[in-house]
C-alpha cells in the first residue's frame, strides 16, 4: 500500500507560481505511474498531468506550457511546478499513483493523497 502526502498549496496572485511536492511512502512498483489531479468546487475531477516510470509526461491542454511535472526517484517525490497561475487554476490538487505501466492518461489510479488547496486570487 502506497501512502501519498501533498504539500505546497496556498494563496497566490494571478501570474504567480507555486510548487507542489508529493511524497510517496515508498518507491515500489506501486508508483510506476504518478499523476496530479484537481477538483474545483462544483466541478468534476480533472487530470492535470501524469508521468510514467520512464519520465514520459502528459499534460492537460489547460495547463500545457505553464505546468511541469517531475519525479525524484531517489527521494520518492513528484513535483508539480505551476507558473503563470490563473484564477481558473483554483482547486484542490491531488497526487495519485498506480502500478500500471499503461500510458498514464489511460490509468484508473489506485492510490490517492488527501490533497492540497491552491487558490489564485
Amino acid at each position: 500500500h502506497v501512502q501519498l502526502v501533498e504539500s505546497g498549496g496556498g494563496l497566490v496572485q494571478p501570474g504567480g507560481s507555486l510548487r507542489l511536492p508529493c511524497a510517496a511512502s515508498d518507491y515500489t512498483s506501486g508508483t510506476n505511474s504518478m499523476a496530479w489531479f484537481r477538483q474545483a468546487p462544483g466541478r468534476g475531477r480533472e487530470l492535470v498531468g501524469c508521468v510514467d516510470e520512464h519520465s514520459a509526461t502528459y499534460y492537460a491542454d489547460s495547463v500545457k506550457g505553464r505546468f511541469t511535472l517531475s519525479r525524484d526517484y531517489n527521494g520518492n517525490l513528484m513535483y508539480l511546478q505551476m507558473n503563470n497561475l490563473k484564477p481558473e487554476d483554483t482547486a484542490r490538487y491531488y497526487c495519485a499513483a498506480d502500478p500500471s505501466l499503461r500510458p498514464c492518461r489511460q490509468i484508473e489510479f489506485t492510490y490517492w493523497g488527501q490533497g492540497t488547496q491552491v487558490t489564485v486570487s
